[in-house]
């Protein structure tokens, strides 16, 4: 028997097949990856996109539900889903700080493969002034613009809201755009010693990053045409915000590193 009312803040969810077929989808995706670059068959992939892909929608739906219509998310639940947002970006800075760890390894002393210099001979990087800086700017003005389209939230301002979120995802993805772009005309590639590596890479997993962000502040701009947010219970938005600010700094990093110093 379900009872109607619980003594305690706390929201105890229902049973939800979605973990499960989470996992198989991200299973799917990744084993046809891999036969896709040894067979060059990518139906395995395709199939393991789609199944994420429906899974994340209907598990979005479902917490939507919850915190927009049921009142779930209550002040308890709220700071339980703060303190989770926190420690999985905590997880991604890791995660980069890996191969920022591996870039600076091989450049900082090079070995004699590498002909003991950074970059490796027959490497020519790009230029650090072109398409990276322009990229630069549009992360930057993007930063600007999700944090107008916040405070014009907090503030009960729905139109700059609106607008501030479309520009931001405009800028989302004329940078994966210019990204697609620069990697189409590189003189170089992946297979193309520790330079090759670690550029693709890092540059590869913050282009993904910037892809998943795009994506989450489409649902907030989609969430918010449908009144979903008032001024103060829009944590669906803060932890998009949150995100793409975590997805600036790490490119600023990059293009430093890597771009800049490393070129």
């Amino acid at each position: 028997m379900t009872k109607l009312h619980a003594n305690h803040p706390y929201h105890l969810v229902n049973f939800s097949p979605w973990p499960l077929t989470g996992a198989l989808g991200a299973l799917t995706m990744t084993s046809g990856l891999v036969k896709w670059f040894h067979f060059y068959d990518n139906s395995l992939m395709i199939l393991g996109f789609i199944i994420t892909a429906l899974t994340m929608i209907q598990w979005w739906r479902d917490v939507t539900r919850e915190g927009t219509y049921q009142g779930l998310h209550t002040l308890s639940v709220n700071y339980g889903l703060r303190w989770g947002m926190i420690l999985f970006i905590v997880s991604e800075i890791l995660f980069f700080i890996s191969f920022f760890w591996a870039f600076f390894h091989s450049s900082l002393s090079p070995s004699i493969e590498l002909g003991t210099i950074w970059p490796p001979s027959g490497i020519k990087p790009f230029n650090p002034l072109h398409i990276p800086l322009l990229n630069t700017a549009i992360l930057l003005a993007s930063g600007v613009t999700v944090t107008w389209a916040h405070h014009s939230l907090m503030e009960g301002n729905f139109s700059q809201t609106n607008q501030g979120l479309i520009f931001t995802i405009t800028l989302g993805i004329y940078f994966s755009i210019l990204q697609a772009y620069e990697y189409l005309e590189s003189p170089f590639t992946i297979a193309d010693a520790v330079y090759g590596s670690t550029f693709f890479m890092a540059t590869g997993f913050h282009g993904i990053h910037v892809m998943i962000g795009t994506t989450f502040l489409l649902i907030c701009l989609i969430r918010h045409l449908l009144y979903h947010f008032s001024s103060n219970h829009h944590f669906g938005f803060e932890a998009a915000a949150w995100y793409w600010h975590f997805v600036d700094v790490v490119w600023l990093f990059l293009y430093i590193s890597i771009y800049w110093w490393g070129s």
